[in-house]
């Protein structure tokens, strides 16, 4: 068993990696951040990235279960996401 501790998703503290990106991506984020901001920009995008990947799992395993989610719980969650649904949980 390793006393290691296990960080969650935006957890912990930085670390070094290499990773490749395409000349056009990297340019883009310099643009936007500069140098000092690269890899914060970079981080985020990866935790956003693990979060769909996460949704999307959720989803899936849902819609196996309960079937295909209705277009009407489509559009609620829409306008939670949105922030435009009151407070019954109904779209504005």
């Amino acid at each position: 068993m390793s006393n290691e501790p296990v960080f969650g998703v935006g957890e912990g503290p930085t670390s070094n990696v290499s990773v490749s990106l395409h000349v056009g991506n990297i340019a883009a984020v310099r643009a936007r951040v500069g140098k000092r901001g690269f890899s914060a920009y970079v981080d985020a995008a990866v935790q956003r990235q693990i979060e769909r990947d996460n949704l999307a799992e959720l989803t899936a395993e849902h819609e196996a279960e309960h079937g295909a989610f209705s277009r009407a719980e489509i559009n609620t969650a829409r306008a939670l996401l949105r922030g435009d649904a009151d407070s019954e949980g109904n779209a504005a």
